[in-house]
Formats: structure tokens, C-alpha cells, sequence
């Protein structure tokens, strides 16, 4: 197995700040507010050192016990899987009592200690990290995670740990490899359907809104007809219109969320049966659009439907069939701008259908991943154009004389024609829902590059 370094301390010590730069990006959102980070944050570094950054020990907030809590289950869930533990310390503020505490925590964790005393930006101040030898944990290691000073001779400690345990890597190909986002807008249960999925409480869940704030990645094993995938499992913090972001650490939580869906193959979207389609949602299809994501909706909470029709809560709906319909035509006109895409009904408080979402993943991957014989794509090409000609314009046809698979993911063709401002915008869609048809592709994104006689034009559809 690969090495782990899990960072540990009390709160605004520079723990994320520090992982940022060990893994050489940022991850990890960095404030001066303490508590920003509550997830345990996973990354692997290109030495192939994977990093783990947590909460604050011993954060005090009286309106947030229940995350309090949350946070330091989320801490021992890091000591507890870790290699190596980095006990990072305030060269400024110096050894404080709860530093003590920590401690001794850490030494009952039988775990490889080292201690590295952070906010020495000069030379002349690494005096400042002699404070904490009463620790015993040895010499600390004096760095500046903002400004850099000490990175070296970390380093090198760090790369010493990866030479002296063999690597066992997953023989995983590329092919196999799954990246998928749950995205939504707060409180829908993306993180408890995270959990749901990955069996274990990776990530905290809160009924206060707003409770994630950093993307939290995660890797698991998942068979599907014989065949092994690797599915990276990727929670965002809930997003809301820009216009209700009231605070810089929702600001950067949520850039770091639309980059988790930038990074995605599928992207999730993560609504709430009892609400149905916001105006945010609209908004969160449309950038997975933009982006040519596969694409999915994912209605939770599905329990509490079912209770409300059996209440006869829900309108003149008389079963549960009948109110799934509805409730799918209904997401499917608000989602009018995007073609034909899955959606799934399921509770992540019940575990009712969840691992649909895994399964749903392998189809939409696979069906992105398929490459069509250019000798066929011409041949429905053709069919379609004989079975329904485009109209005159100007007393001149639209045609097509070549097209080519030019990607994946998003899907791509390449199609020569000769004008394409003769090109009407329903026979272009009656193109694109017949192909679509043609090579099951329900929930992909569809790019036709058109190449004509004087220019080369490119239109999205997904």
C-alpha cells in the first residue's frame, strides 16, 4: 500500500495551507476563520505520498456541536487509517496547553510523530520552534507553508518514508478508471448519499446547510458484469446562486466545487423529492452542459414521497408509479434544454436503490467510451437523410458529405458539409435525436464540429 501522512493539529495552526503544498495544488480552501476545514481532505502527491488534511482539534462552537463532534470522528478516522502522522504547531503563537493535549493523544495512536513547527518565514525565527521540545516529540521541523522557507529539507524527510515501503498499486487500466460527481444545491443528501455508497461515514452529514464546504474525494472497488471498474467517488459542497454567497469561504468552496465537476466523467445532479427543480438546478445542468459532462438527475428523499402519496399528501397522484412518472416528465420539462438523460429515484436514509448510481455510472462511461466505425456512422447518416431530405434554402440543400468520430468524452463527430447556414436548426436536432437513438447515447454529451466549405463551426448538445 501507499504511504499516508495525515496533517494533525488544533485549529488555524496552517494544516491546509501546509497540504496544499506538499501536493503541489490547491486543494484544500484556505482562511484565516478557524474551522474552514471539516472533511478529512484526501490527495495523492506525484512521489505517490497520499496526504490527508483535517479539522482543528479542539474547535469550540456552540452553535455547531453536532459538526464539532462530526469533525473529530473525522480525526481519529484519519489517525486511525494513517502511516505517519505530521503534528503541525504554531511557531508564533508558541506551545499552548491544548498542543499538550494533543499530544498526548497522538502518542496513545502508537503512529510514526513528527513534529513540524509552522509559520517560520525567516531563518532568523527558527529559534521560535525551540518552544516546543516539552512536546517530545524531538526536533521540530521549523516551515513556512505560505512562504515556502523549510519545504526542502521536509522533502526530503518525506521522500525518505517513500523509498522505504514498496508500493502495491491496483492494476487498474485507464479504461476502467471512473470519475464521477454528486453536485446539487445544499441539504439535498449529496454527502449522505456518499456515505450510503461508500459504506462508511467518510463524509459528515449535518442538518445545517452548508455543513461541507471542501470537495471530498473518494476511491472504491466496484464489479459490474464480470468486469472490475474503479469509480472515484467526488461529494461537493452545496451551491448556491451567487447572489446568497455571503462569506469568502463559501466563495471558495464553491470554485472548488464546479472544478470537481470540470474534473468529472458524469456528473450528478442531486435533487430533493419534496422540492423537485429549483432555479439553481437549472443552473447546475446548464454547466455540466457547457462542459459536456454525462449527465444525470438523481431524485433523494424518495422515502418521504412514497409516505406523502401514501397520505394522499401529493396531489390526485394514486400510486407510486404513477407519481415517479410525473415527477419525470416534470424534470424533464424544467431540464428542457438538455436531451434525453437518466434519472433515478433513490433514499440515501433507507439505501433504497443507491447503488444505481454506481451502475448508472458504468452505462453512461460506457456508452461515452464507444468508438463507431466511421463506415456505419456514415450509413445512418445517410439513411436519415434519404428517409427525411432537408428542406430548400435559397433552392440549394443542405449536405453532408463525410463525418468522423473526433473524441470522447465529450462525445464528438466531425461532420463535413458544404453551407452550413443552410442547415435549419429542426433538422439539425432531428440529426442529432436519430443518432443519439442510433448509438445509445442517453445522458451523454453530443458535439457536432461542423466543417463547411468556409468556415468550421462547432455546436454542443448534451
Amino acid at each position: 500500500m501507499k504511504i499516508s501522512i495525515a496533517l494533525i493539529g488544533r485549529p488555524n495552526v496552517g494544516k491546509s495551507r501546509l497540504f496544499n503544498r506538499l501536493v503541489g495544488r490547491r486543494v484544500s480552501i484556505v482562511h484565516d476563520q478557524p474551522g474552514v476545514t471539516r472533511d478529512v481532505i484526501i490527495q495523492e502527491a506525484k512521489n505517490g505520498i497520499i496526504f490527508m488534511d483535517t479539522g482543528g482539534i479542539g474547535l469550540d462552537s456552540r452553535e455547531e456541536n453536532d459538526v464539532t463532534q462530526a469533525i473529530e470522528e473525522q480525526i481519529k478516522f484519519a489517525i486511525r487509517i494513517a502511516d505517519i502522522i505530521f503534528f503541525v504547531v504554531d511557531a508564533r503563537v508558541g506551545c499552548t496547553s491544548l498542543d499538550y493535549e494533543i499530544a498526548k493523544r497522538l502518542r496513545r495512536s502508537d503512529k510514526k510523530i513528527l513534529l513540524i513547527a509552522n509559520k517560520v518565514d525567516l531563518e532568523r525565527e527558527v529559534h521560535r520552534s525551540d518552544n516546543f521540545y516539552d512536546l517530545s516529540f524531538g526536533m521540530p521541523i521549523a516551515v513556512s507553508a505560505e512562504h515556502g522557507y523549510g519545504e526542502g529539507e521536509l522533502r526530503k524527510i518525506i521522500d525518505g518514508y517513500a523509498d522505504k515501503k514498496e508500493e502495491k498499486i491496483l492494476s487498474t487500466t485507464d479504461n476502467n478508471n471512473i470519475n464521477i460527481c454528486l453536485t446539487g444545491r445544499p441539504n439535498v443528501g449529496k454527502s449522505s448519499i456518499a456515505n450510503a455508497l461508500l459504506k462508511k461515514n467518510r463524509i459528515i452529514v449535518s442538518p445545517i446547510a452548508g455543513t461541507t464546504r471542501d470537495v471530498v474525494s473518494d476511491d472504491i472497488t466496484f464489479r459490474n458484469n464480470g468486469k472490475e471498474y474503479c469509480i472515484r467517488l467526488t461529494d461537493t459542497a452545496g451551491l448556491r446562486e451567487k447572489k446568497k454567497i455571503n462569506s469568502s469561504v463559501e466563495f471558495f468552496s464553491s470554485l472548488r466545487s464546479t472544478h470537481a465537476m470540470d474534473e468529472a466523467h458524469i456528473v450528478f445532479l442531486i435533487i430533493d423529492a419534496l422540492s423537485g427543480i429549483t432555479r439553481q438546478d437549472k443552473k447546475l445542468a446548464g454547466y455540466a452542459l457547457k462542459r459536456g459532462k454525462c449527465f444525470a438527475v438523481v431524485v433523494n428523499k424518495w422515502d418521504l414521497a412514497c409516505k406523502s402519496i401514501k397520505y394522499g399528501c401529493v396531489g390526485s397522484y394514486r400510486s407510486i408509479a404513477d407519481f415517479q412518472k410525473g415527477f419525470s416528465l416534470a424534470i424533464r420539462k424544467e431540464l428542457f434544454a438538455l436531451s434525453q438523460f437518466p434519472i433515478l429515484f433513490i433514499s440515501a436514509k433507507t439505501g433504497f436503490a443507491i447503488e444505481n448510481i454506481f451502475c448508472e455510472s458504468v452505462c453512461l462511461f460506457e456508452r461515452a467510451s464507444q468508438t463507431i466505425s466511421t463506415g456505419k456512422l456514415n450509413r445512418i447518416i445517410q439513411n436519415l437523410i434519404e428517409r427525411h431530405p432537408p428542406a430548400l434554402v435559397s433552392g440549394k440543400r443542405f449536405k453532408i458529405y463525410y463525418a468522423v468520430q473526433s473524441g470522447h468524452f465529450p462525445f464528438q463527430l466531425k461532420i463535413f458539409c458544404n453551407r452550413l447556414q443552410r442547415l435549419m436548426q429542426s433538422y439539425r436536432q432531428y440529426l442529432e435525436n436519430n443518432i443519439r437513438e442510433a448509438f445509445d447515447l442517453m445522458g451523454c454529451p453530443l458535439i457536432f464540429d461542423f466543417i463547411d466549405k468556409e468556415e468550421r463551426y462547432t455546436e454542443k448538445t448534451a
